[in-house]
């Protein structure tokens, strides 16, 4: 596998149900809109970020990573969460995928797999592994990182901000 050299770190994919594009600064009312439902991060090692001057660091963090992305519904046209591209290692060829949410309203169907299934299908134009890192106690996360081929590849400690928190880390390697 050839991979391009230089990763695009904010493509837009077009999905059947969804479509995912890169976030822009005018996405925070209609981002955090989708994100106010304190339930969406009740597993979260961020609980809180429910909270408008919680959400408005993690928005502000998804702008400047350059990697954001904004998912909406390709029917009702809405935006319906996010997720992003990090940690481009293009020697090891190598991504990590997190950060990801989706509103409540799109929960339990097939909407997180499309995502990662365009995530994954743009990823691996340019990586050979995709990581994938979930808090430790967040069960529903884990379990969809299994439901589409994640393989737990180990547990560590993790600061953000000052403040540490334990991390599952699963990956998937791209198709031969």
């Amino acid at each position: 596998m050839n991979a391009r050299p230089d990763f695009d770190l904010q493509p837009t994919l077009i999905g059947e149900t969804i479509s995912l594009r890169p976030l822009h600064a005018d996405d925070f009312e209609p981002l955090y809109a989708a994100a106010s439902d304190p339930l969406i991060w009740e597993q979260h090692p961020e609980p809180l970020r429910y909270q408008r001057p919680v959400f408005a660091g993690f928005f502000s963090g998804a702008v400047a990573s350059g990697g954001a992305l904004v998912a909406t519904d390709n029917r009702a046209g809405g935006v319906i969460g996010s997720s992003r591209y990090y940690d481009w290692n293009p020697d090891a060829r190598e991504v990590t995928v997190g950060y990801t949410f989706l509103a409540r309203s799109h929960w339990g169907g097939s909407i997180n797999r499309e995502m990662k299934q365009l995530m994954l299908g743009h990823a691996f134009v340019f990586a050979k592994v995709v990581w994938f890192h979930v808090g430790s106690n967040n069960w529903r996360s884990r379990k969809a990182m299994e439901k589409i081929g994640g393989t737990l590849s180990h547990t560590a400690r993790v600061e953000s901000n000052g403040v540490a928190h334990d991390y599952a880390f699963y990956k998937i390697e791209a198709p031969p």
